[in-house]
């Protein structure tokens, strides 16, 4: 029928085959499918778990800041949760419109606020949404803070009180102010380059284009528009939902594209010829030239599952290496103990103790750009000099949907003593900070290259498990992932 879409058009990626499952918390708040799960009912019981931790642990008074995302329905979402707030007595500053993550924990940290609530999905297919927690801090809430907010939630909390305000307001402008000063667009403008730029239908549509219109720095946007189907893609700037940005930056003969995912607090980007830089070398761009050009303090901390090239680049400047679990909560935590220079993980989230604990996308881009400004080179240049100074870092990943049962049967075998081999490669050692990583002995590796290893983790909210692999090659790193996945799949 005309004008019909169909499910092969739309397809519901991932849709559950069981029963609805209960609400889990994962690395940064909750997820689920938009009326199946993720239904006005359980937004409510989520915030009211939020309201009872804001009411015992923080001064509710101080109010919440409550933002939202360009996915469907979204904003009835968010005005839900700011009316279960506002009834327990929390005052809400709701966004008066989509919005990036890092612009509700930035507005958090300003006004002093009790925390921050964001309607988003991130980079999940159309047919997810979620809700996560900020806390007074500007950045992801801790391990500690989101326990208790699961137990509050398990005993089904939902305080009342003399019912607050829900105030609309503008959290855009002061977020632009803030990146802008800290980024320091006047150097972009100076370095000469076009970029594509791609916020690929997510709420940090028109901002980073505005900012360098502004800047009087030259530029293409795509996919700027709201569309919460994000026809063809997952919002998620990594391939094969970069094509598009791809294809821009080779038709206009731009020198970098930058993208953003759904709620702009990730970054991905495009070299001048149309490759993909992928997260980890972004995160040791900028790394390097903070220690070369800015030698601001601080350790340096990377997730589980990142690349190993940021310890050599740390080493070799002297810098503190700290590796966590993955999942940005944990690195803001440490930035709440100590100074941190950069902290990075493998999904394209990186922040900065000096700025707010928090990874923030359009931050990210400015930053990238202003590097490139800077050492007057291209991305790839960049790239290329990384790999002649480190040695060659390749990496990949695998998302296999597939049952519990496999899930939890490859987990078993990866942890048992028994397991010495993964195919053709004998495992040197393994670590089981978050999941289960084995180091490789593959003989032909170059020395001076990548140290081989794999990443088995199993998602605690999906029926997912991710497999992550780092070598010397783009070859040898397809072969690696083949290995394990065929492990995984093993009988």
């Amino acid at each position: 029928m005309a004008g019909v879409k169909t499910e092969l058009e739309f397809p519901l990626t991932a849709v559950p085959t069981t029963s609805v499952p209960e609400i889990k918390f994962g690395t940064d708040g909750w997820r689920g499918f938009i009326a199946d799960d993720f239904t006005f009912e359980n937004v409510r019981r989520v915030s009211g778990a939020i309201a009872a931790y804001v009411l015992k642990h923080e001064n509710g008074a101080k109010g919440v800041v409550v933002g939202y995302d360009t996915r469907f329905l979204s904003r009835r979402f968010a005005e839900a949760a700011s009316e279960v707030l506002a009834a327990a007595g929390i005052p809400v500053k709701l966004a008066n419109d989509y919005v990036p993550t890092p612009a509700v924990s930035l507005h958090v940290k300003q006004s002093g606020a009790a925390g921050g609530v964001m309607i988003t999905s991130s980079h999940n297919p159309w047919n997810w949404n979620g809700v996560k927690f900020k806390a007074n801090f500007g950045g992801s809430a801790t391990p500690a803070i989101m326990k208790i907010i699961e137990e509050e939630l398990r005993s089904d909390a939902a305080p009342q009180g003399a019912r607050a305000a829900i105030e609309e307001i503008d959290l855009t402008e002061p977020y632009i102010d803030a990146v802008c000063k800290f980024a320091g667009t006047a150097n972009v403008a100076r370095g000469g380059f076009k970029f594509a730029i791609d916020s690929m239908h997510g709420s940090g549509r028109g901002i980073l284009a505005r900012i360098l219109r502004d800047a009087g720095v030259p530029f293409t946007a795509i996919r700027q528009d709201v569309n919460p189907l994000f026809p063809g893609i997952n919002p998620e700037p990594i391939l094969p939902h970069v094509a598009q940005l791809q294809e821009t930056v080779v038709r206009e003969k731009c020198n970098a594209g930058l993208g953003t995912d759904g709620d702009a607090d990730r970054i991905g980007a495009v070299d001048e010829h149309g490759g993909f830089v992928d997260s980890h070398k972004i995160i040791c761009i900028l790394l390097r030239w903070l220690l070369e050009r800015r030698d601001w303090p601080g350790a340096v901390v990377r997730a589980f599952n990142t690349t190993k090239m940021i310890d050599r680049i740390a080493a070799a400047h002297g810098r503190k290496l700290i590796e966590c679990s993955i999942g940005f909560k944990y690195i803001a935590d440490l930035m709440m103990e100590q100074e941190i220079l950069i902290g990075g993980e493998e999904s394209g989230g990186i922040g900065y103790s000096r700025y707010l604990p928090e990874r923030d996308g359009i931050l990210n881009c400015l930053l990238l750009a202003n590097v490139m400004a800077e050492e007057g080179k291209t991305l790839g240049q960049l790239v290329a000099s990384l790999q002649k100074d480190f040695g060659e870092h390749h990496y990949g990943r695998r998302d296999m949907h597939i049952s519990d049962e496999v899930k939890q049967s490859a987990i078993h075998r990866a942890s048992a003593d028994g397991t010495t081999r993964l195919g053709p490669y004998k495992i040197l050692r393994k670590e089981n900070m978050d999941g289960i990583k084995f180091f490789l002995d593959v003989p032909e590796s170059d020395p001076k290259a990548a140290e081989p290893w794999v990443l088995l983790r199993a998602s605690g909210t999906e029926l997912l498990l991710r497999v992550y692999a780092e070598g010397a090659s783009p070859r040898l790193v397809g072969e690696i992932l083949a290995a394990a996945e065929s492990f995984v799949q093993r009988p």
